[in-house]
């Protein structure tokens, strides 16, 4: 039978996604608009989004964190043209956007990594890689759900860097910063940031890099990083590099506050992985479901994604299973239920639901019923 309680918020998307509990616009009235940010007033705003995250995410004193143009993927990138070809490269992909970071490697920067793939659902063998080259790869998978476990696979005493793409783990994950040189995330994820802005952070390894090595390919404006062969500071003081957006900036600042009244990462870890263990609950006594990570411990809980195990949907040719979900999805938004669940265009067919800091328990227990009684429409 349909359900008749509803989750209070429905916004389960992966990105960008829902806003912290009670947000409304009137959290933005004080943002420094009209004015250009670099005045004083909007370095110092910038300045704060950089320290209070740094604060939040107990990240090491000498670390350097900057504010950089185009989410994620423009930090991302940033971090490979301006530090790759010093050495050799280990490249991790078991979803796509590591399979995403290998093709832009490999077909933009002429470089030849050694590629270590998994399926979706699978983790590569983290023993096979190679500590003496530059190691890129991401913390979670968005688009299958798999993370991996911690950090003790990274070599505490690595010549090359560790360059991590984090941007759906940070602010719901513990994070070994000591075994992290670059990390980048996006304001969009766990905290529910408006997009287009992305985090880049580096460790002293990192910057004494940049500052050493020059690449062999002309470098974009917006990927530099250092003036005169050293670091240039004001990027990691609140200047940027193009113009951000002063509401993002101020939406930012007004998540970090919630998240430090929650009492900050540890609450922002627990509330997300409460919503993984509410979904493992019911995964464990639903037959026709099941989680696309095997492996329980690479489980993410941020990019919860789930695969249909049902003898009739897995009996069904590939056009027809991508059709059945799809119709899954449509009622489920239809109900106002659940928007924008569907698992990512590259991914086996499946369900996405978003388990970050800024989503509610109660709002996964009273979607998860909705899903029984959509699929048994579907089915039926």
């Amino acid at each position: 039978m349909k359900p008749s309680h509803r989750p209070q918020r429905p916004q389960f998307s992966s990105g960008p996604c829902a806003k912290r509990p009670g947000w409304s616009l009137d959290a933005l009235s004080d943002a420094f608009v009209g004015r250009s940010h670099r005045a004083k007033t909007g370095k110092e705003r910038l300045k704060a989004a950089i320290d209070r995250s740094k604060a939040v995410l107990g990240m090491p004193e000498d670390y350097r964190l900057a504010v950089v143009a185009g989410s994620d993927t423009g930090a991302v990138e940033m971090a490979l043209w301006s530090l790759l070809g010093a050495r050799g490269i280990d490249m991790l992909a078991w979803e796509s956007f590591g399979e995403g970071w290998i093709t832009d490697v490999t077909k933009q920067l002429k470089l030849a990594p050694r590629a270590l793939r998994a399926d979706y659902g699978e983790l590569p063998d983290l023993a096979q890689v190679d500590f003496d080259n530059d190691v890129v790869f991401t913390w979670n998978g968005t688009t299958s759900g798999v993370r991996v476990p911690n950090g003790d696979w990274i070599a505490a005493d690595r010549k090359g860097l560790a360059i991590c793409d984090a941007t759906s783990a940070v602010f719901a994950m513990d994070l070994p910063w000591d075994k992290l040189d670059v990390v980048t995330w996006s304001w969009q994820k766990v905290l529910g940031g408006e997009g287009a802005h992305g985090m880049l952070a580096l460790s002293p390894r990192a910057v004494e890099r940049l500052e050493s090595y020059t690449p062999t390919w002309p470098l974009p404006k917006i990927f530099r990083m250092t003036k005169k062969g050293k670091l240039d500071g004001e990027l990691f003081e609140g200047a940027t590099i193009n113009t951000p957006s002063m509401l993002c900036v101020e939406d930012l600042l007004d998540a970090l506050t919630w998240a430090e009244k929650l009492g900050g990462l540890r609450a922002l870890v627990a509330r997300s992985e409460a919503n993984l263990a509410t979904v493992t609950d019911w995964v464990a006594k639903t037959n026709w479901v099941d989680f696309l990570a095997r492996d329980p411990r690479t489980r993410s809980c941020t990019s919860i994604c789930l695969k249909v195990i049902d003898p009739w949907f897995v009996g069904l040719d590939a056009d027809a299973r991508a059709a059945a979900i799809k119709k899954m999805v449509s009622l489920l938004d239809k109900e106002g239920v659940a928007y924008d669940i569907a698992g990512y265009r590259d991914a086996p067919p499946g369900l996405r639901v978003w388990g970050g800091a800024t989503v509610d328990r109660s709002d996964i227990e009273a979607l998860l019923p909705w899903l029984d009684w959509a699929f048994a429409s579907v089915k039926g």
